[in-house]
C-alpha cells in the first residue's frame, strides 16, 4: 500500500536514513515499497530527550532509522524501561505495549506509543509538583 507525504515549503523529512528538505512550495511524494520515514515534527535529537520517557523514545527511533544497529539501541531500550518502571510502576502497562511492539518489530507505532508515555511523565510530573 503507497504512503503519501504531503510536505510543507521547507519541511523535512528522513526516508531510509535519508534527510529530503522540500523546497519552496508544498510536495507531494508517494512512496511505494516499505521505507522508514520520520516527519521532522516527530523526530527526537540526543539533545532533546531529556527526561526519561523522551530517552525511550529516542532509543526506539534509533532502532526504527539505524535497523543495521537495533540490537545495539535495544539494549539501551531496556535499560531505560527498567529504571522507568522502578521509578514510575504506574507506566507498565504503556511501557508493556512499548515492548510488545518493538519485539514485534512495530517501530513507528511503538515510538506513538512512546509519546503517550511522554505525556503520562508529564502528567505524573505534574501530580508530584502539586504536593
Amino acid at each position: 500500500m503507497p504512503l503519501k507525504l504531503i510536505l510543507k515549503p521547507g519541511e523535512k523529512v528522513i526516508i531510509n536514513q535519508a534527510v529530503v528538505l522540500n523546497g519552496g512550495e508544498k510536495t507531494e511524494l508517494v512512496l511505494q515499497n516499505k521505507a522508514s520515514v520520520l516527519r521532522e515534527r516527530d523526530i527526537m535529537t540526543e539533545e532533546g530527550a531529556d527526561s526519561p520517557a523522551k530517552r525511550i523514545y529516542f532509543a526506539v527511533q534509533l532502532m526504527y532509522m539505524f535497523p543495521d544497529r537495533e540490537r545495539h539501541h535495544q539494549g539501551k531500550f531496556n535499560e531505560l524501561v527498567g529504571s522507568f518502571i522502578e521509578a514510575v510502576p504506574s507506566s507498565t502497562p504503556i511501557l508493556l505495549d512499548i515492548g510488545r511492539k518493538v519485539i514485534e518489530g512495530n517501530l513507528y507505532s511503538a515510538m506513538k506509543d512512546c509519546k503517550k508515555l511522554m505525556q503520562y511523565e508529564e502528567e505524573v510530573l505534574t501530580h508530584v509538583s502539586e504536593q
